[in-house]
């Protein structure tokens, strides 16, 4: 009996330890009950105990959507995808009239079978673009396994959601921008390939846990967590290094390129966004261009930006303010900003070294760059001693290295030429750039590096 008693209290303990939540199935296996389809006019039918999409031609993305919404849960399912077809899975997810004609909009796990293999990033389906790439997780992107059954796992607790992919984390993010919503399947459009047409993707398993979420939760990961809370720094980054280069709120820490001061004209602080207003579209003659007060070296900086339409501007980094004391912006190395289907800049320079993300005169950005119109998007730029990368959403558009004969002969084939020692400096000032165009900045943090 004692021995009974011993193993019923190991069986509990056990089960505790490794999750035993209520779960409940999203799918009967038989027929879509609870189930309703949104969007376009893809094929879904039952096969073999799973949810089968189907691909046609003609029509925009499909949903199957459940009747239901959910809040915090954790969900989990297994897929398969015929190669080459794109695909994800909705959660928190919305269609209201009132957006894009109802339009599925909210988070999206991702499955993809290309060879970027970002299955099980975070995107944010008709509205921010990704969330979450891959791209600093090789892991996950071995973790996929093409023409085979994956498994999803995805926790959404209050503003934190995780994602794995076959048991290997793939994602870590904060956003506080949807706490409920439905649950979708998604067949991609495939517009008018005909050879796409007839591809399937497939879900069964499908079950998800709305109680006793702490007795589900997995382990933390160690992966990189991503912050899309404006204006926050989490406990992670804390950890991390990061702080705030603007709070949010107020021009600490920043001031004129050229005066001591926060210029009085030409930018705006509102609803947590720094602000360019439009002028004439000249270079640094409204308000003028603004610098940190502090100099940096060794760092990694991240800067949500949003432009508007024909817009020009830029990230400026290693900016020395003594250089420039006449007309135009102050000099340093730079992170075009530009709307390159509209700005006349962008057919300038050599080889489109002055578009969206290029190291402005210097090196172009490659074309296909994850920009997302209307939206905001991050750039990231990382230096560590001499190298130098920039980054735009997740994905690598360049790295250079200064210091170097190369890069000498670089900076004097360029408009930079007549500025000594050009971007070969230890430290510098960095700079958001008036010029005279509509442009908003958030979430401007920074780390130093060691």
């Amino acid at each position: 009996m004692k021995k009974l008693i011993l193993s019923l209290a190991v069986s509990v303990l056990s089960a505790a330890c490794f999750g035993q939540g209520a779960w409940e199935p999203l799918f009967n296996g038989k027929n879509l009950k609870g189930w309703k389809k949104l969007g376009g006019e893809a094929l879904y039918r039952i096969e073999d105990g799973a949810i089968v999409g189907v691909s046609r031609t003609g029509t925009p993305n499909t949903f199957l959507c459940t009747e239901k919404t959910y809040g915090d849960f954790v969900l989990e399912l297994y897929f398969k995808v015929d190669d080459g077809l794109n695909s994800g899975i909705q959660f928190r997810s919305h269609s209201r009239s009132d957006f894009g004609n109802g339009a599925v909009h909210g988070y999206q796990y991702e499955i993809d079978p290309s060879a970027r293999a970002w299955s099980g990033g975070i995107y944010d389906e008709a509205r921010r673009g990704w969330l979450c790439t891959l791209s600093d997780n090789p892991a996950a992107q071995r973790a996929f396994r093409p023409g085979a059954w994956n498994k999803v796992r995805i926790e959404a607790q209050g503003d934190r959601i995780r994602t794995w992919i076959n048991g290997v984390p793939a994602s870590d993010i904060l956003d506080d921008a949807d706490r409920e919503g439905f649950i979708a399947l998604q067949v991609h459009g495939i517009g008018g390939n005909a050879s796409m047409e007839g591809k399937t993707v497939r879900w069964k398993n499908i079950r998800i846990c709305t109680a006793d979420l702490d007795v589900e939760r997995m382990p933390e990961t160690g992966i990189a967590q991503v912050n899309c809370i404006a204006n926050t720094i989490s406990e992670r980054e804390a950890a991390e290094g990061w702080k705030l280069l603007w709070d949010g709120k107020t021009t600490g820490g920043w001031r004129g390129a050229k005066i001591a001061s926060f210029p009085e004209k030409g930018w705006k602080i509102e609803n947590g966004l720094l602000c360019v207003l439009p002028s004439d579209g000249a270079e640094s003659a409204n308000g003028g261009d603004i610098v940190t007060t502090d100099e940096y070296g060794d760092f990694e900086l991240k800067v949500d930006f949003r432009i508007t339409e024909g817009a020009n501007s830029g990230i400026k980094y290693f900016v020395d303010p003594d250089l420039n004391k006449g007309e135009g912006s102050a000099i340093g190395c730079e992170f075009q900003l530009l709307d390159d289907r509209r700005h006349p800049d962008a057919k300038l320079g050599v080889a489109g070294n002055r578009k969206l993300g290029s190291l402005y005169d210097l090196i172009p950005a490659p074309d296909g760059k994850p920009f997302r119109p209307g939206q905001f998007n991050t750039a990231r730029i990382v230096v560590k001693g001499d190298h130098v990368e920039h980054w735009l959403n997740g994905v690598k558009l360049l790295e250079y290295d200064r210091n170097t004969p190369s890069w000498n002969a670089l900076v004097a084939y360029s408009k930079y030429r007549d500025w000594p020692n050009f971007g070969n400096a230890a430290r510098g000032h960095i700079l958001l750039q008036d010029h005279g165009d509509a442009v908003s900045f958030k979430n401007i943090k920074i780390r130093e590096l060691k």
